[in-house]
């Protein structure tokens, strides 16, 4: 079974992502990515498949984050 994509909570609507963090270089990840959260309340990293919740947006839910 795949393991779901890291989640993170974020407290604005425009992120970045670079593939790094737990052990995982900026160097050894991808180009840094500028997101921006839409109306959904989330976005997904083209790169990595990281998801981006806006906090208190329409899918903040305490399960929804593995990583704060």
């Amino acid at each position: 079974m795949i393991a779901p994509p890291e989640t993170f909570r974020v407290a604005t609507r425009r992120t970045t992502c670079d593939g790094s963090g737990d052990g995982i270089p900026a160097a050894l990840g991808h180009p840094r990515v500028w997101l921006e959260i839409d109306e959904t309340g989330f976005v997904d990293c083209g790169y990595c498949d990281r998801r981006f919740v806006l906090i208190g947006g329409p899918t903040d839910t305490a399960e929804s984050s593995t990583r704060a």
